[in-house]
C-alpha cells in the first residue's frame, strides 16, 4: 500500500491558478526592484558618509525576484489564501480541521443496512489538501479531489479515495470509491452521498458536522 499523501486538488469557478501565479511573478519583480533599489541606495549614502560599506553579492541575490516569488507563494499557500478579501478573490473555501461523520449504508431498495460512525480530518492549504476519514474497522485517504463553489447550497466538495481496512476486519476488502459532499456555507454542517467500487460495492450517505477548533 502507498502511504497516502497530500495531493493537489481543483478549485471549479475559483481563479485560475495560473493567472494566480503570473500576479504573484509580477509582484515578486516589482518588489525585488524596490528592495534592490533601497539597499543600493543605502549603500550609496554610507559611501558619502565615508563609511566602508560593501553588500555581498549573495545579499542582492537573496534579494531576487525568484527568492522573492518563493516567499510570496509560501506566504499564500499557507496562510494568505485564508484571508479576507484574498480568500473571497480566490474562491476557495476552507474546510480543514475535524469532522464528524455519521454514515448509513444502503440497499438498492432505499433502506438502511447498517450505520456508522467516523472522524473525518482534512488537511489543506492553497495548492493540496487530503481527506482522511477513519471508523473503527477501516481508514480512507483521498487520490483526488475538487472543490466547487454553489450558488444555493454553499460548497461542493469531490473527492476519490483509497479505503483500507484494519487487520482485525478480515471479513472487509481493500476498495476505492467516491464521495460528492455539499458543505453548507457556514462551513460547519455538510452531507453528501459514497459510492464504493469493487472490493466492497456499496453506496450510502453521510452526515459531516464540524468540530468547533
Amino acid at each position: 500500500m502507498i502511504a497516502p499523501q497530500d495531493h493537489e486538488y481543483s478549485i471549479m469557478g475559483g481563479a485560475n491558478r495560473a493567472s494566480v501565479g503570473r500576479l504573484l511573478t509580477l509582484a515578486a519583480s516589482a518588489i525585488s526592484g524596490l528592495l534592490v533599489f533601497g539597499v543600493l541606495h543605502l549603500v550609496d549614502l554610507a559611501k558619502q558618509l565615508e563609511w566602508n560599506v560593501n553588500v555581498p553579492p549573495t545579499v542582492l541575490s537573496l534579494l531576487g525576484a525568484g527568492a522573492v516569488f518563493g516567499v510570496l507563494y509560501l506566504i499564500l499557500n499557507k496562510w494568505a489564501w485564508k484571508w479576507p478579501g484574498i480568500g473571497t478573490y480566490l474562491k476557495v473555501p476552507d474546510v480543514s480541521g475535524v469532522w464528524d461523520c455519521e454514515g448509513k449504508t444502503l440497499n438498492p431498495d432505499g433502506t438502511i443496512k447498517f450505520e456508522w460512525a467516523g472522524e473525518i480530518t482534512i488537511v489543506q492549504c492553497w495548492d493540496k489538501l487530503r481527506i482522511r476519514l477513519t471508523t473503527q474497522t477501516s481508514g480512507s485517504s483521498s487520490i483526488s479531489a475538487a472543490l466547487a463553489q454553489d450558488s444555493v447550497d454553499g460548497f461542493v466538495l469531490l473527492y476519490h479515495y483509497r479505503n483500507d481496512p484494519r487487520p482485525q476486519a478480515v471479513e472487509l476488502k481493500s476498495h476505492t470509491g467516491c464521495a460528492v459532499i455539499t458543505i453548507a456555507e457556514d462551513l460547519k454542517s455538510a452531507e453528501g452521498e459514497y459510492f464504493n467500487g469493487r472490493g466492497r460495492m456499496t453506496f450510502g450517505t453521510m452526515t459531516w458536522t464540524k468540530r468547533n477548533p
